[in-house]
């Protein structure tokens, strides 16, 4: 049996369940990286909180996370075209970046 997704015109069909539609609210990430992966743990840090959960853990090939990288800039390109500059807020919370 073919288990391939593809549509006859090489499209690939993408199935997003009710679940995953929902999302995971994240106002914190964690990005860290191997010579064969990279890893993004998504995490909310609510105030006052002395604990903040991991919400979601990728885990994307390189090839996967340079793509990653240029999509996310394009599309904040886009965003901040539309409706200004997004700035960045004074929060006490370690930036993103490699852990």
């Amino acid at each position: 049996m073919d288990n391939d997704t593809r549509r006859p015109d090489g499209q690939l069909k993408i199935n997003l369940n009710p679940e995953t539609a929902r999302g995971n609210y994240s106002n914190l990430a964690m990005v860290g990286h191997s010579p064969n992966e990279f890893i993004i743990d998504y995490i909310f840090a609510a105030p006052g909180m002395p604990e903040a959960p991991v919400v979601s853990r990728i885990i994307l090939a390189p090839e996967t996370a340079k793509q990653l990288m240029f999509a996310l800039t394009d599309n904040v390109q886009k965003y901040e075209a539309r409706f200004g500059e997004i700035r960045q807020k004074q929060t006490g919370m370690p930036p993103i970046g490699n852990n």
